[in-house]
């Protein structure tokens, strides 16, 4: 999540340019060597450059979720958001579909030492969920990963194959990033913590970058779900998009209380960095629950 400074040298390049940077797919659209595996999931890891977003995302999937949910998580990656998110929902069951072998390793290991055991993972592609049966599933979550799919119309088949397994009174969560219109953004906010992180994880996000969706692409595969969801995104930089249902949950005290551990538990440039995200999110429609 680029900060705020960050952020107003992505705005002046966006206002700036006349281009309009196309979208480039993923050179890798499975991340499945073990180098990428191991800087994915160190940056999802407390303390690492994703904490915070993480963090935000699970604040979010809260309100979606009920106890005794079954939830599905496309393209879980090595289950950071994962299993930070079923931590928070011990009496829900938790489905990791992805393509990666080894991704799928390292999140069967992370839930492993989590202590974790309402978590199940499944090797299969998001744009095709036939071992799963229509309206099976209360809640389909996906967080910074459906940019790996290799075009719009992959986009819509993720969308119809979640619409087909979610129950009619179903909750839904996806996020992931926006795509900029000048590639000076992209390359900003690629390397905006660069000093932080392997350089092959740098690469990745870059190359994440190039290959966002639009909000257009976004708002088309969510007609799916008709008027279940809302799709927004943070205010004037596109950076990051959600779909979301209506919350499912009323407010819960011991959730809030652990949300705000888990957000005291950040060091304290990811905490400004979660402030800046909720606070560009909520001028772009969105609120986050429990961090006001």
């Amino acid at each position: 999540m680029p900060n705020f400074k960050v952020l107003m040298k992505v705005l002046v390049s966006e206002l700036a340019t006349f281009e309009r940077a196309q979208r480039v797919v993923e050179p890798d659209l499975v991340m499945d060597r073990q180098e990428q595996v191991d800087a994915y999931s160190q940056a999802g890891a407390k303390g690492g450059t994703m904490a915070s977003l993480n963090l935000f995302h699970s604040a979010q999937i809260a309100e979606v979720i009920r106890p005794g949910d079954t939830v599905v998580d496309l393209a879980c990656g090595s289950a950071n958001q994962l299993a930070q998110v079923a931590q928070l929902n011990p009496d829900s069951r938790f489905l990791g579909v992805d393509l990666s072998p080894h991704m799928l390793d390292r999140a069967r290991q992370f839930v492993a030492e989590k202590g974790l055991s309402n978590c199940e993972f499944r090797l299969a592609s998001i744009t095709d969920l036939e071992f799963l049966k229509d309206r099976s599933v209360d809640v389909v979550m996906s967080t910074m990963a459906l940019h790996h799919l290799p075009d719009t119309a992959s986009l819509q088949q993720c969308f119809r194959e979640a619409r087909r397994i979610l129950k009619p009174d179903g909750g839904v969560y996806f996020s992931d990033l926006g795509h900029f219109r000048a590639e000076k953004s992209i390359e900003y906010a690629s390397r905006q913590y660069a000093d932080q992180q392997p350089e092959v994880f740098t690469i990745d996000y870059l190359n994440s970058l190039r290959a966002a969706f639009s909000l257009q692409d976004f708002r088309d595969a969510a007609q799916v779900f008709g008027e279940q969801v809302s799709v927004l995104s943070t205010f004037l930089v596109r950076y990051m998009i959600v779909v979301k249902s209506a919350a499912r949950r009323p407010p819960d005290q011991a959730l809030g209380s652990a949300l705000d551990a888990l957000r005291q538990g950040l060091p304290d440039g990811h905490r400004a960095d979660l402030k800046d995200l909720i606070l560009f999110f909520r001028l772009g429609g969105l609120a986050t629950p429990y961090f006001g």
